[in-house]
């Protein structure tokens, strides 16, 4: 009869489509897969046995935008509804290894991708000189408050890296008159960020990421990387061996190989001047002491190596042993 409309056999997709137009205002670009893997995880699950072509998996990392997207996967961990496969048991098999693996870090609101950081300039106006992060996440309920994501293809030498790293500084030095009259860093009238153990302020974090999908060695350019840039993560040591790292920037390096697989739980984080590989730094401030001693309880947990070669990445052969560590 005109005027009436056969209802959807398959029930409304109102809930489904407003899932994705939520997804897509995080990633500029993404690929049906990848919003699916975030949207409707438990669709991957279905028909589960059936092989993925390797083209889809090529097209998927082969941009930058798209490896953006790996990575907020990587670091968000959707996990699949498993009501929604309880007429198809072999696939609940295959999602149920998705629930049980560990959390990722917030929700997809805590993810915004592309954000302009400006040294000069505003924020909806960004002058020269300035950053842009790949991804900024705010997810302080998981003890992860501010930390800027910058992902490498390893198309980048350690001299280009240190340039953009540059940038984040001289974008976290900046200085503005908040609301208030008052001035602050730029970096605090937009977003919050604990203040260090000692009163000390550093910068929010910064991650770097390599996708080693091009020749270059990512091992030997972070080895080269935490050199070039020392000045802006090292920071003042004290009495009663701690250390100090007002106004510094903390830099933080993972594989994309070992993210996807161990996600930010997992020991696959190594901090530019510490011993350890860790699960994602919580704590912007100074190290604790006894992760320089030998029998540190980090270092029995995720079998670091202790001694002076962890300390303050000085030393060649320990910027060499983190290099040789990372595999992505």
């Amino acid at each position: 009869m005109a005027g009436t409309r056969e209802e959807n056999p398959a029930g409304s997709s109102n809930n489904l489509r407003g899932d994705v137009l939520r997804v897509l205002g995080v990633p500029k670009v993404a690929t049906v897969e990848q919003i699916q893997q975030i949207a409707a995880l438990h669709l991957s699950y279905r028909h589960s046995d059936r092989p993925t072509p390797s083209k889809r998996k090529q097209a998927r990392t082969a941009s930058h935008p798209m490896t953006v997207n790996e990575a907020v996967l990587a670091l968000l961990r959707p996990k699949p509804d498993l009501s929604q496969l309880v007429n198809e048991p072999a696939d609940v098999v295959a999602a149920q290894a998705a629930v049980d693996a560990s959390d990722g870090l917030g929700t997809i609101a805590s993810y915004t991708t592309e954000v302009a950081l400006p040294a000069t300039g505003t924020w909806s106006n960004p002058g020269k000189g300035g950053a842009q992060a790949d991804i900024v996440i705010t997810a302080p309920e998981d003890g992860v408050p501010l930390p800027f994501v910058e992902i490498d293809n390893c198309y980048e030498s350690a001299q280009v890296l240190t340039a953009k790293i540059d940038k984040y500084m001289r974008f976290c030095q900046r200085r503005v008159k908040d609301a208030d009259g008052k001035e602050r860093p730029m970096w605090r009238t937009r977003w919050w960020v604990p203040d260090g153990r000692h009163g000390d302020q550093p910068h929010p974090p910064l991650l770097l990421v390599f996708n080693r999908i091009d020749p270059r060695n990512p091992n030997t350019v972070i080895a080269q990387l935490a050199e070039l840039t020392e000045r802006h993560w090292q920071g003042t040591a004290y009495e009663g061996s701690f250390h100090i790292y007002d106004g510094k920037l903390p830099i933080v390096v993972t594989g994309m190989k070992h993210l996807q697989e161990h996600g930010p739980a997992g020991a696959v984080f190594r901090r530019f001047g510490r011993p350890c590989w860790t699960p994602v730094p919580t704590e912007p401030g100074p190290a604790p002491a006894d992760w320089r001693r030998r029998d540190c309880p980090a270092q029995k947990k995720f079998g670091c190596p202790g001694g002076r070669d962890g300390l303050g990445w000085r030393y060649r052969r320990g910027v060499e042993q983190l290099g040789s560590s990372l595999g992505s």
